[in-house]
């Protein structure tokens, strides 16, 4: 029997190109899920302590306050009052949870504030505190919170001298807020704050990088890594005292909490107008937070601390600062990481284990949000 062939096909009709090409895509109603630096309103990026924070604070608060004083824009002010140097510091903490492995919100009111007081050389003495509750909260829960926070300040050897209590509807908080400012006296002869890195300071790091964060995270998204880990949540302002017994003339000290170890460098490096070399092999990055950090796509250098300092040394003080963090309990792990330089200024450079360099930038927002 013949085969039948299949019937032609009809012939193609031409199409002008204008009739199918698509229309213009209508963009209006599209979202980013990263932040963008033009808004007209607060995102939590801006929280964070990167740049969008620095922005806020640049281009909003500092311009409507016009102080002389917050022009420097470090952790503390430098005050000076009946011929007494101060500094003067104060942070707000809204921490999620309330308890960590290793910590609290109430530690980190007085650590934190502590901390940036110690930042300036100056020894810390005296803290006010001011809670916020929200409606429902279990008076078990803040006398738990108050209990940490007043041993915390007697651990650290401040007074808690003055505070406040507010209440907020219920769904208008988070359980508790915690805002702390603190004052102390700056010895005659120290003169620290993030201008006065020079080129050839050596620069160091008190222990091991990234472990606030990461214990934060653990129980917030009820992650399991194989161990516990603890906050390193702690006042650092018997080891600066140690350190300025080696050394009075520290040119820089930073506690590097929100946006981590890299935005404080890019902020140190920005305002002395300085660059920054690092050799990423000797960053202490402990292998819990190297895992977990590669597990969730993280940079240990981007995450929060709260129990560690970056020093910017001279160069020939390095060695006996470095051996005073190490005789201290919280400086053991104190190491070397990098160098103060004259090339990019402004710049934070890290050379890697493979034999070249990649810019360490200033983060935008935050990787991990409410973490102090």
């Amino acid at each position: 029997m013949p085969r039948r062939r299949p019937p032609r096909p009809p012939p193609r009709r031409r199409v002008p190109l204008a009739d199918i090409a698509p229309a213009p895509a209508d963009f209006s109603g599209w979202t980013c899920p990263a932040p963008l630096r033009d808004h007209e309103r607060i995102i939590m990026g801006h929280g964070g302590g990167g740049t969008l924070s620095a922005e806020l604070v640049e281009h909003l608060f500092a311009p409507a306050f016009g102080s002389d004083v917050l022009a420097e824009l470090g952790d503390s002010a430098h005050l000076t009052m009946g011929g007494a140097r101060l500094a003067f510091s104060t942070d707000s903490f809204v921490v999620r949870p309330l308890f960590f492995p290793g910590g609290s919100i109430g530690d980190l009111a007085v650590n934190g504030t502590v901390n940036d007081l110690a930042m300036a050389g100056a020894v810390p003495a005296y803290l006010s505190c001011g809670f916020i509750l929200e409606e429902g909260v279990e008076l078990s829960v803040v006398g738990r919170v108050a209990q940490a926070l007043g041993d915390a300040a007697r651990t650290a050897g401040v007074t808690v001298a003055t505070g406040d209590t507010k209440v907020v509807d219920a769904g208008h908080g988070d359980g508790i807020f915690i805002n702390t400012a603190g004052i102390g006296l700056v010895p005659d002869g120290v003169d620290i704050r993030p201008q006065r890195a020079a080129p050839g300071d050596a620069v160091l790091v008190s222990g091991q990088i990234g472990v606030h964060g990461v214990a934060i995270m653990s129980v917030r998204e009820g992650l399991e890594f194989g161990v516990e880990i603890q906050s390193d949540t702690a006042s650092l302002a018997g080891m600066v005292a140690d350190m300025l017994a080696a050394c009075q003339d520290l040119h820089v000290l930073r506690d590097p909490t929100r946006g981590g170890l890299a935005t404080s460098l890019n902020e140190i490096a920005g305002a002395a107008g300085v660059g920054i070399t690092l050799d990423e092999r000797s960053l202490p990055v402990p292998d819990t937070v190297a895992n977990a950090c590669s597990f969730l796509g993280l940079d240990p250098l981007y995450v929060a601390n709260e129990g560690k300092l970056v020093a910017f040394v001279p160069p020939d003080h390095a060695d006996a600062v470095l051996e005073a963090m190490r005789a201290h309990p919280l400086g053991k792990e104190a190491v070397r990481i990098g160098s103060c330089v004259e090339d990019h200024p402004g710049m934070v450079v890290a050379a890697t284990g493979l034999g070249g360099t990649r810019v360490v930038d200033m983060p935008l927002g935050e990787q991990l949000p409410r973490i102090c």
